[in-house]
């Protein structure tokens, strides 16, 4: 198997290190770099060929959410990864918005990072359970005027297990139908909810309260 490139971003040295260290065991990872903000990263990107990145949001220069939007717009076939701390919430919209492929706690173990990792390279979202959890305790109490779409007891099925971060082949083998059918089903609940991804998906649900996890 082809080697991803991927590439470090965090202002934080002792962390991109530790995460450098953990990733030399991926087999399917080549680190091919790293940068404290995203300046530098589009600096990396202007001269090695990237197809993974793990992005830190809050950084000096350019934070996250605009080193994301930036390098979408000129290479995208660049995936993102979010690392996040509880407490940035705030920021996630935005995050879906600049068009990151999943989100990552900073203190997930390597078995989450593996899953988010492989999610991301077989076309994938990855979105932490315990994220998902954290950001429906703190919208729990929220009320939200907007009217949420109708969906079919057979969307629901689907989005809840789009949440619970399940590709589209496994929720096929889960709900005992083809893979054509929840692709439709999935192209459905986008159209529906004018939303552009399964992460935008996820907050949209979370939004209007649609999962309970």
């Amino acid at each position: 198997m082809k080697k991803q490139k991927l590439v470090v971003v965090d202002d934080h040295e002792m962390f991109r290190a530790g995460l450098v260290f953990i990733l030399k065991d991926f087999e399917n990872i080549e680190v091919i770099g790293e940068a404290s903000n995203g300046k530098e990263l589009l600096k990396i990107a202007s001269e090695e060929l990237i197809d993974i990145v793990l992005m830190d949001i809050n950084m000096p220069e350019m934070d996250g959410i605009e080193a994301t939007r930036e390098i979408i717009k000129v290479y995208p076939k660049v995936k993102v990864i979010a690392l996040s701390m509880h407490g940035e919430e705030e920021y996630y919209d935005k995050m879906v918005e600049a068009g990151v492929k999943g989100f990552l706690l900073k203190n997930s173990g390597v078995d989450d990072l593996k899953l988010a990792i492989n999610a991301i390279i077989n076309g994938d979202t990855f979105f932490s359970q315990e994220l998902l959890v954290s950001i429906i305790n703190k919208k729990k109490n929220v009320h939200d005027p907007e009217e949420t779409v109708h969906l079919t007891n057979r969307e629901l099925e689907v989005l809840e297990l789009i949440c619970e971060g399940y590709c589209n082949n496994d929720i096929a083998e889960k709900l005992y139908i083809s893979q054509r059918t929840v692709d439709r089903h999935r192209a459905n609940l986008l159209s529906k909810t004018n939303c552009k991804n399964s992460i935008s998906l996820v907050m949209y649900a979370i939004k209007h309260k649609i999962i309970n996890i």
